[in-house]
């Protein structure tokens, strides 16, 4: 032991006999292992040191227990950390706590703690100090923390029903009082602050316990429990009888020191003969190919997931005393608490994944009050549709995270059954309250199935989670609750939808332009009566035709009939659809009144009302009358049925229970859905042979009845197709199976009138004469002229397109890429024009679009503003933006300008209405990179970065910046790339999140937000290379480096200046992180290129974006050697909006 350290431990006293004496020092000796304890390294040498030396056991339990009448000493004691989270050494420490926990496990420790803890409480919240609150916080982690130390299996070899050191843990609690402490805090409603801690002290104290089965203690076996014994008894005596008869069959009367050798015909050897076998015949069932061979090992990062939870029987009387605290509990103390603790989860009050206490709590006593004495109002506070939402919630987010953070998916695995049994256990609670007797609690009962199996995303989990099963982090237990409650979820629905008869359930959002329903044709709120609003109703048909919205035409059409029927002005009541048809074509080409609407209305309430449509369309869901047997064959897929297969092969370990969920779901797939061959898969068939054979099959009749039947259904079916023998390979999809059943063939048959029709020679040659013909003629599309010319049988611009590859007429399908804008030179009278426009509307508070609205020939909006910029009659873009009616006051900086913030509000409507990128065809025509777009986004950024530091949010920047980095690395080491999403960890960064300006840079960063109703946070576009994020990163670390100098105008090269530790750090972090982006970009240092900094300064930002293309290559190479970032030399980037060009 450490010198320093011996003397510590020496001047804390002795224990002689069973009394110990403290030292004068003892105090000041506690005080300076506390200060060792929270200054030691990552080995964790003074707690190992302190664990050999059992300072606990000797010194520090004796003075709690002897001495805390001494109040300062008795609050140093109790502050000595007790529960590292270690990764080194962890072993070492874990075992070196085992032994503390032991200590502990007595009456006389903790009754010293639960008579401290009950003076405490005593006192009321006036007369409570600070002080008192903290000792009442840390009797409780106290508490937890020995709760929480693992039991050693190996060391202490406990079997069911015997003492363990965890039992006698909780008996030291039961005997102290401790246990009433932790019900009066959980009942009272002045102590909701200690809730959390509470909660996580109950859920350690029935950590090894099974619900059902500490609700049966002291109510004598039940029939169903013996029942259970004599059959598992009955299957290891037939297993016996089994093996001893094989036993019997292998001996022979007589010894024979010769087992003979024997040739197996038609099992060919290594070479052309068959093999010899040198063994007995009773042991040549147990032959195998694979005798002898080393077994392929299994990276770990391929092994299956292990099982974490272990379910023991306590010793009897500590199985009554949980089953009493667990009634006294649901009865006083789990509604208050258990809202309490939802209270303080709603309000982040809580640390970190405590939800996982909550789902866990809501799981072990909701099973327990079921498996008891059935009270639903015991637990009112989580039987409710917003706790189904909270857990499905919170089932989803573990989903995605687990697929998202790889590094920590098991543990998300973890919290995920966790979730999963919350749900199962809501699920199986409102199923028994359909079997209660009160007519009120069947009522609720019957409104909570009514939303849960009417909204979509209850009904779709499961199917998800079935899909994106893993093996690696999923136990087998996981599986095991998914089958099980997917058996519950599908019988509670099949039972509902019978009690029904039709069901009306939500589905899907479709396609706007498919979405045929109704229209209201007037507006109610107009001051217009509604027998005048007809021609208004035809000018918004005919909108809707010019827009290609034909659907919503002919809704607005029938809806219009229908509100307007006299004079047959929109159709008759009987009108025939081809009538309807050429009515529309009609109004189509109609000349109607259209008024003119005020200059005010401008673009800017018109793209805020297109918005406001665009998100109500985003979220809109219709409904649809709910069919079971559509909703079952969406099961009927290969992945769900491996996963239960892969549970079906421990049918052995499974309970009755488990196997007839995977029987009835099998059974649900290939009897009622009449899809047998989907099950005739080699290792299903030689599981099926395992179970037949099985001695003790006569137990699991339910299966072997099922496996027969499958096996039936397959002969039946080889003897009219030989190929089945090759199917039973491969997994199948119902596809496949309707050809194995109806003759393959059939399935392109069936969908022959549908599909695409066949091309003639006479079609080729048509088609072929047209290509050649038009190919070179220039200003014409070539597949629009093929289309005007081909009028036999219709085609579509891709089947043109593809059918030319296909002849070898045309390499690509890229070759027929349509431009963006056919017009490309300006001529002289198109220039004179637009200088008209100018010097016209100049004026006007939006100027371009006033150009755009009387320009004779229709260009998009970013060739009309590089026009005017190469004819000098602007000097740059913000010149042409639509100016505000309210100004706001612009705030200057010290300097006299005006802040990038005040620019930012000034023109929010072009800055709201950017595009993150350019179109397509802009990009084929500007030869545009998708990393030229992304560097172009991240210099137009830079005002808004400088406005962030400028308002304190550096740390939030840093934070964006190492989650892109991050990302980028790991892009680069798996090579894929997916949508990652930026989870704000601290309450900085979630603020951060939230502010407009700060979500208005992410936009410009490329950083796609969270689509409504199925995403909550932002994502890294999984289009964006690993490059590219590093570029992104390397603008924002820039920005940081520009006012670092600014701010330390005499830097010294190598000696920091005087700052802050934090700030310190965090310029160390960023100059490291600019040293490696520069080792990697094999660029220059800053210092090199120094004289050009000044020249670069000077120039205006903002000019950077309005520039020509020669002086945007030179001044982003001259800003790339200033900066000492990697820059692409790129074209400029309009951030004005383009227009749309069908014509």
């Amino acid at each position: 032991m450490n010198c320093e350290l011996l003397a510590t431990c020496s001047a804390l006293g002795y224990l002689e006999g069973g009394t110990y004496h403290k030292e004068p020092d003892c105090l000041e000796s506690v005080k300076d292992l506390i200060r060792y304890l929270r200054h030691e390294d990552e080995t964790r040498d003074v707690r190992q040191q302190l664990g050999a030396a059992q300072i606990l056991q000797s010194d520090l339990l004796p003075i709690l227990t002897q001495h805390h009448q001494d109040k300062p000493l008795f609050d140093a004691v109790i502050s000595v950390p007790k529960d590292p989270s270690v990764r080194h050494h962890y072993l070492q420490v874990l075992t070196y706590l085992q032994a503390y926990k032991e200590a502990f496990a007595s009456e006389k420790a903790f009754g010293v703690l639960s008579e401290t803890l009950y003076e405490l409480l005593q006192l009321g919240w006036e007369d409570r100090q600070e002080e008192d609150n903290l000792l009442i916080e840390r009797i409780l982690l106290l508490v937890r923390n020995i709760l929480h130390v693992p039991a050693n299996l190996e060391q202490e070899k406990r079997i069911d029903d015997d003492a363990s050191v965890h039992d006698r843990l909780l008996w030291a609690i039961h005997l102290s009082g401790m246990d009433d402490l932790l019900l009066f805090l959980s009942s009272s409603s002045a102590e909701q602050q200690w809730s959390l801690h509470v909660l996580e002290i109950v859920s350690l104290m029935f950590r090894d316990q099974n619900p059902e089965q500490l609700a049966g203690i002291g109510q004598g076996r039940l029939a169903q429990e013996r029942s259970t014994d004599v059959a598992e008894l009955e299957v290891l005596r037939q297993r016996e009888m089994a093996e001893k008869r094989a036993r019997a069959l292998q001996r022979g009367n007589r010894h024979s020191r010769f087992g003979g050798s024997y040739i197996v015909q038609g099992l060919k050897s290594i070479g052309e003969r068959d093999v010899i076998f040198h063994k007995g015949l009773h042991n040549l069932q147990n032959y195998s190919s694979d005798l002898g061979k080393q077994p392929r090992r299994v990276p770990k990062r391929r092994q299956a997931a292990q099982e974490l939870s272990v379910h023991r029987r306590s010793v009897l009387n500590v199985r009554l005393f949980l089953r009493d605290f667990c009634s006294e509990f649901l009865e006083n103390c789990y509604n208050p608490l258990m809202g309490a603790v939802k209270d303080h989860l709603l309000r982040e009050r809580a640390q970190e994944h405590d939800e996982t206490y909550y789902m866990w709590a809501m799981a072990f006593f909701m099973a327990f009050n079921r498996a008891a004495t059935f009270r639903p109002g015991f637990v009112s506070e989580t039987l409710s549709v917003r706790t189904f939402h909270f857990v499905e919630q919170n089932l989803t987010n573990y989903y995605e995270m687990m697929l998202t953070d790889r590094k920590e998916a098991a543990s998300w695995a973890r919290r995920m059954h966790l979730a999963l049994k919350a749900y199962q256990e809501l699920l199986a609670t409102v199923n028994e309250m359909d079997a209660c007797p009160d007519e009120a609690v069947r009522e609720s009962s019957r409104i909570i199935k009514n939303n849960i199996f009417y909204m979509m995303e209850y009904r779709e989990l499961f199917l998800a989670l079935f899909r994106k099963f893993d093996e690696r982090y999923h136990p087998r237990s996981f599986l095991r609750d998914l089958v099980e409650t997917t058996h519950l979820f599908l019988k509670m629905l099949e039972r509902f939808c019978r009690s029904r008869g039709n069901l009306m359930v939500q589905k899907c959002a479709q396609d706007p332009e498919l979405n045929v329903d109704p229209i209201v044709p007037f507006d109610a709120a107009s001051e217009v009566p509604v027998e005048e609003q007809r021609v208004e109703a035809m000018v918004k048909i005919q909108d809707c035709l010019r827009t290609g919205q034909a659907p919503q035409a002919l809704a607005l059409l029938r809806s219009a009939r229908e509100v307007w029927p006299e004079g047959n002005v929109f159709g008759s009541p009987v009108i025939s659809p081809g009538e309807e048809m050429q009515l529309l074509k009609q109004i189509l080409s109609a000349p109607l009144p259209r008024q003119q609407e005020p200059v005010e209305r401008d673009a800017e309430e018109e793209e805020e009302e297109e918005e406001e449509e665009e998100e109500l369309q985003e979220i809109q869901v219709s409904e649809k009358e709910f069919s079971f047997s559509d909703y079952l064959k969406r099961f009927a897929s290969s992945t769900i049925v491996r996963a239960y297969a892969l549970l079906l092969r421990s049918y052995r370990q499974n309970s009755a229970h488990t196997n007839h969920c995977i029987a009835k779901m099998l059974h649900r797939l290939a009897h009622d859905l009449g899809m047998e061959a989907l099950l005739f898969q080699l290792s299903l068939f030689c599981l099926f042979n395992r179970l037949l054979s099985d001695p003790a099959s006569a137990a699991f009749k339910e299966l072997v009845t099922f496996a027969k039947y499958i096996i039936g259904k397959f002969f039946a079916l080889a003897a009219v197709n030989q190929k089945a023998f090759v199917e039973l390979l491969f997994w199948k999809n119902t596809a496949v199976v309707r050809e194995m059943t109806q003759g393959y063939g059939s399935l392109d048959s069936g969908s022959s009138s549908h599909g695409t029709p066949v091309w003639s020679p006479e079609e080729e040659a048509q088609l072929q004469e047209l290509y050649l013909a038009h190919k070179d003629v220039e200003g014409q599309d070539v597949v629009e002229t093929i289309l005007a010319h081909l009028k036999v049988v219709p085609r579509t611009r891709k089947q043109v397109i593809n059918h030319l590859v296909r002849m070898g007429l045309a390499d690509s399908v890229k070759d027929f890429q349509r431009k963006g804008t056919q017009i490309v030179l300006w001529t002289e009278d198109q220039e004179l024009e637009l200088q008209r426009l100018f010097e016209e509307f100049r004026d006007s508070d939006d100027v371009l679009g006033h150009i755009m609205k009387n320009i004779t020939a229709k260009r998009s909006r970013a060739r009309v503003v590089d026009k005017l910029l190469a004819l000098g009659l602007v000097s740059e873009r913000r010149q042409l933006y639509k100016k505000r009616r309210k100004k706001l006051a612009p705030s200057c900086t010290q300097n006299g300008e005006v802040s990038p913030k005040d620019s930012w509000q000034e023109d929010p409507e072009e800055e709201e209405h950017l595009p993150e990128s350019e179109s397509e065809d802009e990009e084929s025509e500007d030869g545009l990179s998708a990393g030229q777009v992304q560097g172009g986004s991240s210099l137009s950024a830079e005002d808004l970065g400088q406005s962030l530091h400028q308002e304190g949010l550096s740390a939030p920047l840093l934070w964006l910046q190492s989650s892109l980095i991050r990302a980028a690395n790991d892009r680069e080491e798996d090579g894929c790339s997916q949508a990652i999403p930026l989870v704000p960890l601290t309450e900085e960064n979630e603020e951060a999140m939230e502010n407009e300006q700060f979500q208005h840079l992410l936009r410009k960063l490329g950083i796609r937000p969270p689509s409504s109703g199925q995403e909550t946070f932002w994502r890294i576009p999984a289009k964006l290379s690993s490059t590219q994020l590093r570029k992104v990163a390397a603008s924002l670390s820039q920005r940081e480096n520009e006012e670092e100098r600014e701010e330390e105008p005499e830097p010294s090269p190598g000696v920091p200046g005087e700052q802050s530790p934090r700030e310190e750090h965090r310029a160390d972090a960023l100059r490291a992180l600019l040293s490696a982006r520069k080792r990697k970009a094999g660029l220059v240092s800053p210092e090199e290129e120094a004289p050009g900094e000044e020249e670069w300064k000077s120039e205006p930002k903002k000019r950077q974006l309005l520039d020509s293309d020669e002086e945007a290559v030179d001044e982003g190479g001259r800003q790339a050697a200033v900066l000492g970032t990697p820059r692409i030399h790129k074209k400029k980037r309009f951030q004005i909006e383009d227009e749309d060009e069908d014509d």
